[in-house]
Parts: C-alpha cells; sequence; structure tokens
C-alpha cells in the first residue's frame, strides 16, 4: 500500500474518531485538543497553524472545509477550539503597496479534498490541468462549464507538477518515484518514462521546447534532466556545485534552458545542444532562488527567496540588479511569472499572502493581498503561469485553483 494511501486512510480514522470523541460533549478537554492536533498533522505539520494569520471560528470553519470532510458538530467543535486559540493576528503581517491596478479573481474547489493541488496550467484550448501532489492525482478543468475530471496516477507518484506538450497533452513529474509521464487523451491510460540513473530520484518542475524536448530539473537529486518523447531517451546531467537544488525552469527566446538554484546563490544556463552547464553566481551567501521568468528580451528576473528580493540578471552583460520586496527579508517570494509588461511574484511567507507586481518601464511594485474563495486568506502558491487571461494561480492550504485578472482602475 502506497504512503500516501495510508496518509488518508490515518486521516480517515482520526476523523471517524474524532467525531465520536466529540459526540459525547461539548468541551473540548485536553485530550480532544490532542486530537485535533493529531488530525491536522495527518496532513501537515502543526506549526502551520501556528504560524497562521489566525482566523475567526467561521473562518477557520471554512477553512477546514477546504482540507478535509466532518460532520457538522466536529466542524463546529474544531474551529470553535482552533479560533480560541489561533485568533487573528499580525505575527506574519504583509505591506501591501497601493496602486492603479485592480485585481480580479475567479476561484475553483478541487473535488479530492487534502490534496495539495498545485501547478496549473492552461492549454490554448482554455482547459486547465493540475496535479494533486498528496493525493497522487492529475486534474483537469474546463474553466467554462467548472466541470472538472481527476485521475489517479500510478501508485506513489506524488507528482509534483504538470507541464503541456504541443498537443496539449499533460505530462506529470513523479517527485517521489523517479518518474515523468503522460496521459493520453484518447484512451485515457498513462505512459511512464522511469529515469535511467537511481540517483535521479526527484522530477520536479519541466518545460518543452519548440522541438518536443522536455527538460525538467531534479531538485533533491541535483540533476537537469531532458527527455525525447519519441524514442524515450532521457539525458541526465549534475549541477557543478554540490546541493544547488535546481528548482525552476523556464526557456529564453532562443529555446536555451534556464534553471533556478533553490539550495545556492546560482542560476544555471544549460547548453541545448551538449547539456554543458554554466553556472552564474548570484551575490549574497542568504541567496537562494525558488523560480525564475524571462522576458520577451532575455532578461533574466528570480526570485530571490533567502533575502526577499526580485532580481534581475541580464545574459548580454552580467550586470544583477535586486530591488527589496514590500514585505521585506523574510518574505520569501516563490513563483514567478512574466505577463503584459510585468513581473508578478507572490510573497509566499507572509499572511495574508501578497501578489506583487513589478511594473517593467519604471521599475515600480504594486501588491495586493490574496483572498481565498470565502474570505480566508490563507496560502501558498507554489508555481503560477500566464494562460489565456490572466494568471493562473493555486492555493495548497485550501485545494483551490484560480484565475487572477486585472484590469486599469478608473482614478477620478
Amino acid at each position: 500500500m502506497g504512503h500516501q494511501q495510508s496518509n488518508l486512510q490515518r486521516l480517515a480514522s482520526l476523523t471517524a474518531l474524532f467525531t465520536l470523541t466529540l459526540s459525547s460533549t461539548s468541551v473540548l478537554s485536553d485530550e480532544q485538543a490532542t486530537m485535533v492536533n493529531q488530525l491536522c498533522s495527518s496532513c501537515h505539520g502543526i506549526i502551520n497553524i501556528d504560524r497562521s494569520a489566525g482566523y475567526s471560528q467561521v473562518h477557520w470553519q471554512s477553512l477546514i472545509s477546504s482540507m478535509v470532510k466532518l460532520d457538522p458538530n466536529s466542524a463546529s467543535q474544531i474551529s470553535e477550539y482552533l479560533a480560541n486559540n489561533n485568533p487573528p493576528n499580525d505575527k506574519r503581517a504583509s505591506t501591501v503597496v497601493d496602486g492603479d491596478i485592480e485585481l480580479q479573481f475567479t476561484y475553483w474547489q478541487v473535488p479530492t479534498l487534502g490534496q495539495r493541488a498545485r501547478d496549473p496550467i492552461q492549454g490554448k484550448d482554455g482547459i486547465i490541468w493540475w496535479v494533486g501532489q498528496w493525493g497522487n492525482i492529475l486534474g483537469r478543468l474546463d474553466p467554462k462549464t467548472g466541470e472538472m475530471k481527476e485521475y489517479p496516477l500510478p501508485e506513489g507518484t506524488f507528482p509534483h507538477s504538470v507541464s503541456l506538450d504541443k498537443n496539449l497533452t499533460p505530462w506529470f513529474l513523479g517527485n517521489k518515484n523517479g518518474t515523468v509521464g503522460y496521459l493520453d487523451l484518447e484512451t485515457e491510460k498513462f505512459t511512464v518514462f522511469n529515469m535511467p540513473d537511481k540517483n535521479a530520484r526527484d522530477p520536479h518542475t519541466g518545460v518543452f521546447d519548440d522541438n518536443g524536448i522536455f527538460w525538467f530539473t531534479l531538485q533533491h537529486s541535483n540533476m537537469i534532466g531532458q527527455l525525447n518523447p519519441i524514442n524515450g531517451d532521457i539525458k541526465l546531467v549534475s549541477l557543478p556545485s554540490k546541493k544547488s537544488r535546481p528548482y525552476g525552469i523556464k526557456l529564453d527566446s532562443t529555446g536555451t534552458p534556464w534553471v533556478s538554484c533553490n539550495g545556492s546563490n546560482c542560476l544555471i544556463k544549460v547548453d541545448k545542444q551538449s547539456m554543458a552547464l554554466d553556472e552564474i553566481r548570484l551575490p549574497g551567501d542568504q541567496t537562494h532562488t525558488r523560480r525564475l521568468a524571462i522576458t520577451p528580451d532575455d532578461m533574466v528576473f528570480y526570485v530571490n527567496s533567502g533575502m526577499g528580493k526580485l532580481g534581475r540578471y541580464n545574459p548580454k552583460t552580467g550586470e544583477i540588479t535586486q530591488w527589496d520586496t514590500p514585505s521585506g527579508q523574510y518574505s520569501h517570494p516563490y513563483a514567478i511569472e512574466y505577463a503584459n509588461d510585468a513581473i508578478w511574484f507572490n510573497e509566499s511567507a507572509k499572511r495574508p499572502e501578497t501578489l506583487v507586481r513589478f511594473d517593467l518601464k519604471n521599475e515600480t511594485m504594486q501588491s495586493w493581498q490574496i483572498p481565498s474563495k470565502d474570505g480566508v486568506y490563507s496560502g501558498l502558491i507554489r508555481h503560477m503561469r500566464m494562460g489565456e487571461n490572466g494568471l493562473i494561480i493555486h492555493q495548497t492550504a485550501t485545494n483551490q485553483l484560480a484565475e487572477v485578472t486585472w484590469t486599469q482602475a478608473n482614478i477620478d
């Protein structure tokens, strides 16, 4: 039985036991508080509760309902306990910078709770695909109708991300079983490719080039991979510095892959022919970069997650420029994307989490607190990509997908 199946069964057992316990009394004892901890820790660390922004009972109940299905009495008792012990606070308050852009959010709640929905991507046909990392799921959403379908992945896959090839076929990255694969849209069957090296354990994030080659990172394996879907040939190369932890990957206008380092202060440029690696060192020993974005003029922007900065590397001159994020050093900017003459990123360590827009023309920032579907400000965005009309994002805490669109505010 897979690890994830065991977790889900444990969660179901704890939920049932907790329901029986709460039905006998309306007062939460120390034992019942322990049950709350056990129920929550079956999916995530209790520290997530302690580090949250805190909520009212109504908002705690709404947040819980996006994670696990409880009977009304249990939900009421748990949310009351959490509200009493974790009321609203400003421990991780974000700094908001006003501006003249207004955002609109459209939300979709994925069917399977507790799956850790993430990394949504929208194809040219309008369909949005996502993966449920803890639920071992590949999901499909038609945003026009709201219809969703979930496909159980091979046991033990624990998908970290999904990418689309030129035929709009969804490819998943098996983060726990060293695989990449795709869903045949006609047969609804999976084809799976195993890594040729046992040390290549954790395919992470991927992107297709114009020739149909699939490039991907393997964070803890410290590798970058290339897969030819025609013959299944996989090539792997290790990064020059140990524990660099290659994370995000994007292509410039020439089809050259660029990779960000989550474990070190570096960016990696990959020779698309030889797979030779050029390591660019970034300033600051505390610098590490979750993800990166590349503008049409091939400027490489990155989130300096370790120091709370947005960075830009100019490949032509070698110049590196950095800007402080609105919420500062401990904001942990995470996801990043280029869209409409701006760089967008989130401040993942703040509650409420913020979405930031960096205007490329005047080099100014505007930011917004990111709500969840029912007005609960939770997090967090781990990857964002531009869709048909706006940014396609997600919230792993609430198992929600969202589209973010924007308009210029009317100024009197």
